[in-house]
C-alpha cells in the first residue's frame, strides 16, 4: 500500500518505522533543557504562573458594579412601566437600596470602604422611609411615584460628586481611583 506524503510516494512501513518517531524512555533520553525543566521537580513552569499582580477581587469589582447597576435599572424600569414580572419586586427593592446607597457612598469619599458601605445602606433605608412617610402624609402614595422620587433624590445626591470629579484636571469619569493610603 503506497501513500503520498508531500508529493512523494511512501510506503506504509516507512511512515511507522521507529526511526521516524523516536520514543523517549527515562530521563537519560531527554535533551539537556528538558531534563532541567522546573515541571519535572513539581514547580510551575513560567507559562503557568500568573504574572498579573492584581487580585481577583479587584478584577471582579467593575463586573459586580455593572451587574448591580443593571439589576437596579431593570427594577426601576419594570416598576415605572408597571410591567408584571416575578423579578419586579426583588429588583425594585434592590434599586430602592442600591441607588441611594451609591449616591451617599460617592459623597463620603473621605471614609474607608466599609464605613461608606454601612453609612450608604443606612442612609438609603432612611431616605426610603422618609419618602414613604412624606408621600403617605400627603396622600399621594404610589409605588411608581415612590420609585421615581427615590431615583430623583438619588440623582440629586450623586450630581455634586460627579461634578466635583469632572472638575478635577487630568481625570476622566471612568478612570479608576488611586489609593490614597501609603500601603
Amino acid at each position: 500500500m503506497r501513500k503520498t506524503l508531500g508529493g512523494r510516494s511512501t510506503s506504509r512501513s516507512r511512515m511507522t518505522s521507529s526511526r521516524a518517531f523516536p520514543v523517549l524512555t527515562g530521563l537519560g533520553a531527554l535533551r539537556d533543557i528538558e531534563a532541567r525543566h522546573p515541571a519535572l521537580r513539581g514547580a510551575k513552569s513560567p507559562m503557568q504562573t500568573n504574572t498579573d499582580k492584581r487580585s481577583a477581587r479587584a478584577e471582579l469589582l467593575p463586573v459586580a458594579a455593572g451587574a448591580a447597576v443593571g439589576i437596579a435599572a431593570i427594577g426601576a424600569a419594570l416598576t415605572l412601566a408597571d410591567f408584571d414580572s416575578p423579578l419586579r419586586a426583588p429588583f425594585t427593592l434592590f434599586f430602592l437600596v442600591a441607588a441611594p446607597a451609591a449616591a451617599l457612598g460617592s459623597a463620603l469619599r473621605g471614609l474607608d470602604a466599609a464605613a461608606r458601605i454601612v453609612l450608604g445602606v443606612a442612609g438609603a433605608l432612611a431616605l426610603d422611609l422618609l419618602v414613604a412617610q412624606s408621600m403617605l402624609a400627603l396622600h399621594i402614595w404610589s409605588v411608581r411615584g415612590g420609585v421615581a422620587a427615590v431615583g430623583l433624590l438619588s440623582l440629586l445626591m450623586l450630581t455634586p460628586a460627579l461634578l466635583a470629579q469632572a472638575r478635577r484636571p487630568g481625570r476622566r469619569l471612568t478612570e479608576p481611583q488611586k489609593s490614597g493610603g501609603g500601603r
